[in-house]
Parts: C-alpha cells; structure tokens; sequence
C-alpha cells in the first residue's frame, strides 16, 4: 500500500495488520494507524476486496482500551482489541484476531494519551 498516495505526502504507517484465521493473515479485513506529520494519528479498518468499507477515527477521541484473548487466539498468538470512542459512527473499533495483542494494546493506550495532551482533549469520569 501506497501511504503516501492514499492519505497525503506526509503520512506515515506506523503499524499495520489484518484479521487471522488460525495465526494465518487470509482475510481482505485490513488495519491501519496512520501518522500526518505532527498534525494527527488515526486509525482505519479498511474491509472489502472489490468493493471496500473503511472506518476511521481519530486516536485522540478514544477513552478506553479492551482486549479479549480467547483459548484459540492463546494458541495461535492472536486476540482481538478493541478501542472505545466518543465517535458516532464507529463507538467501538474493533481490531478482530490480531498478533501481538498485548503490544499493539499498549502501542494504542501510549499513543492515545499523548494525542489527548497534544490535542487539549479530557475525559471526564463519572461516578454514581
């Protein structure tokens, strides 16, 4: 994929991968955190072979991280994240069977609270 072409002369792919099936990535679902300069990172799920669906949201607008690993993905080295947003269109973005899981989770929560500094966003947590 073409970085550049696709999301401007100054993006940049910081990590990539696609949805597996038994460790093997065979699946046209594909995902993306993509960097712009200094400007933003966001996050697509690009699903489809001839005709495409992509979702995108930006990492600042996440407040919460999940992981799930089941006795298949233990096995197979994969498990699925997924990251919660204040973003109507797409509140849960989920980065199905996965390797590394744990890395990428901690990628993700790293990159997210420095796009919140960066960007003056605060979640507020309520309590009842």
């Amino acid at each position: 994929m073409n970085v550049q072409k696709k999301f401007g002369a100054s993006a940049v792919l910081v990590w990539k991968d696609r949805k597996r099936y038994l460790g093997m990535p065979l699946s046209f679902t594909r995902y993306y955190l993509i960097k712009n300069g200094d400007v933003w990172f966001k996050t697509f799920r690009d699903v489809g072979l001839l005709s495409t669906h992509i979702e995108e949201v930006n990492l600042y607008r996440m407040y919460d991280i999940s992981l799930h690993q089941s006795f298949w993905d233990k096995i197979f080295g994969t498990g699925t994240v997924i990251l919660y947003s204040n973003d109507e269109r797409s509140p849960e973005l989920v980065l199905k069977s996965i390797a590394k899981p744990f890395q990428v989770r901690d990628m993700f929560s790293q990159l997210i609270e420095e796009q919140r500094k960066a960007n003056g966003v605060h979640v507020a947590e309520i309590q009842g």
